[in-house]
């Protein structure tokens, strides 16, 4: 596996990937699934593509052996911190590392940035998910955030709000 940082020419592959590792029943196939709490897409090209035009941001790409990419990570500097958000690992490649390869060259992306700490929101119902982050070294904060409402961020099966985790570098 090689973790590389993601071009325009990849947006197609991000966006199935992404949508495929939080939402519809493909999504089940792994435990990063938000298919039981979202309907709808996670993101689409034109999200991906405007995210990757900040100069402040990077998607990373993990391929395997083949080239295919099957995990990727999007990362924004805010200042002295690192925003990290839309881990993901495909359904059927979950639990077998990549997800902690991609938090690793996030670290390494943060100290080569400059970066104090790395912070994400999470669902806050997600307890599996913040306890894997919390194994990683992230803490929880005392901030909260409510779930952003609209279709372009999924339809709410169930009120949500996000929590803020946080991990020193």
């Amino acid at each position: 596996m090689i973790i590389l940082r993601a071009a325009h020419s990849d947006i197609p592959v991000l966006v199935r990937l992404i949508n495929s590792a939080y939402r519809g029943e493909g999504s089940k196939k792994g435990w990063t699934t938000e298919a039981d709490l979202l309907d709808g897409t996670r993101t689409d090209e034109a999200n991906i593509s405007d995210l990757m035009n900040d100069e402040n941001s990077v998607f990373l790409k993990c391929l395997n052996e083949q080239a295919r990419i099957i995990g990727s990570v999007y990362l924004q500097k805010q200042n002295d911190k690192l925003y990290l958000g839309m881990l993901s690992v495909s359904p059927e490649m979950q639990a077998a590392g990549i997800g902690k390869r991609l938090m690793a060259a996030a670290d390494d992306y943060a100290i080569k940035n400059n970066c104090k700490s790395i912070f994400m929101t999470v669902i806050s119902v997600r307890n599996e998910l913040i306890a894997w982050y919390e194994r990683h070294g992230y803490k929880k904060t005392r901030e909260k955030k409510a779930f952003p409402i609209g279709e372009k961020f999924g339809i709410q099966k169930q009120p949500l709000e996000l929590i803020v985790l946080e991990k020193n570098i």
